[in-house]
C-alpha cells in the first residue's frame, strides 16, 4: 500500500537536499529556493511538473514502478534510497545486479560535469544508458533504442547503419571484440541471462556473427585510441577513458583528443555544431 504522507516528505527532501549544480543545472540569479525547484526536477525525472507536485502533495494516482525509477534516478539516489522510495510507493523494489540499469549518484556527477566532452554511461551489455550533450553530437542519441537493439554489439551485426560512425579499418577488429565480449557475459552469467538470450538471437539472424561465434575467443578488450568518422566533421581520433562501478557493472566512457591536433579542433567545431547533427 502506498504511503502518501512517507512518499511526500522523502521526495521532498531529496529535492531540497540537491543543488542545481549537483544535477548539472546552471544555478541562475536570485535563486530562493532551498534546493531544486520541482519543474527543474520534473525535468530530469522526465515527467511533467504537474505530475511530479501532486506527488510532493499527497495526490495523484500510485506511480508506476517505470515512473519510481525514472524519479530514482532524476534525484539521484543510492540503491538503498531507490529501494525506500519504491516500498513508500508500494512497490517491491527492482532486483539489485549486474543487469540493474539505475546509475550510481556517484557516476552521474562525474557525468554532469562534463558537457563540454563527449561522454555516455553503459551497461556491461552496451546499452546506453545516459550521455553528454557533446556524447550526442558525436554519436547520436544512442539512449533511443529498445529492445535488443540497445545493445550496441546487437546493434553492430545487425544494423548496417550502426557502423558508419567508426572508420572501415576499425570494423574487423570491431567484430571481434563484441562477439568476445558477449561470450565471456555469457560464460559469466550463465544459459539463463541477457546476454545468452542476445547470443541466440544473434546466432539466428547473423551469419557473420555464427562465423566469429564459432572461434571462442576470449579478452578482446576495446583499444585505447578509437576511429571515428562523423558526418559533419570527418574523421577523428579521440582517446577513451573507462571508468567501471563494478557494483552497478556500468561504464563511464570520457572521449578526449590531443591538444594540437586535428582531431582536437574538430572537438571543438562539434561543440559548436550541438547535438543535432545525427538522428
Amino acid at each position: 500500500m502506498i504511503d502518501r504522507t512517507g512518499l511526500a516528505e522523502f521526495l521532498r527532501s531529496r529535492r531540497e537536499a540537491l543543488q542545481p549544480e549537483d544535477v548539472g543545472l546552471p544555478r541562475g540569479q536570485r535563486r530562493r529556493t532551498n534546493g531544486l525547484r520541482r519543474e527543474e526536477v520534473a525535468s530530469l525525472c522526465h515527467m511533467s511538473a504537474d505530475y511530479y507536485s501532486r506527488l510532493e502533495r499527497e495526490r495523484g494516482p500510485q506511480p508506476s514502478q517505470r515512473m519510481l525509477a525514472s524519479i530514482a534516478q532524476g534525484l539521484h539516489m543510492s540503491l538503498d534510497e531507490r529501494d525506500h522510495l519504491f516500498r513508500l510507493a508500494g512497490h517491491n523494489p527492482p532486483h539489485r545486479g549486474t543487469s540493474n540499469e539505475h546509475i550510481s549518484p556517484g557516476l552521474l556527477r562525474v557525468l554532469d560535469r562534463l558537457d563540454d566532452t563527449p561522454a555516455e554511461i553503459s551497461s556491461e551489455l552496451g546499452e546506453t544508458l545516459r550521455q553528454s550533450p557533446m556524447g550526442v553530437a558525436l554519436t547520436g542519441d544512442t539512449t533511443r533504442y529498445t529492445g535488443p537493439a540497445r545493445s550496441a554489439g546487437y546493434r553492430w551485426f545487425t544494423d548496417p547503419a550502426s557502423r558508419r560512425i567508426y572508420a572501415p579499418e576499425e570494423h574487423p577488429f570491431l567484430t571481434r571484440m563484441y562477439a568476445a565480449g558477449l561470450r565471456e557475459l555469457v560464460t559469466l552469467h550463465g544459459p539463463k541471462s541477457r546476454a545468452a538470450h542476445l547470443a541466440d538471437l544473434l546466432l539466428a539472424r547473423s551469419e557473420e556473427f555464427r562465423r566469429v561465434w564459432g572461434d571462442h575467443e576470449i579478452g578482446i578488450r576495446p583499444h585505447e585510441v578509437k576511429h571515428f568518422v562523423h558526418p559533419e566533421v570527418g574523421a577523428l581520433e579521440l582517446n577513451c577513458q573507462r571508468l567501471v562501478d563494478p557494483g552497478q557493472a556500468h561504464h563511464l566512457m570520457v572521449y578526449t583528443a590531443v591538444p594540437g591536433t586535428e582531431s582536437y579542433d574538430k572537438l571543438q567545431m562539434l561543440s559548436v555544431i550541438g547535438t543535432q547533427t545525427l538522428r
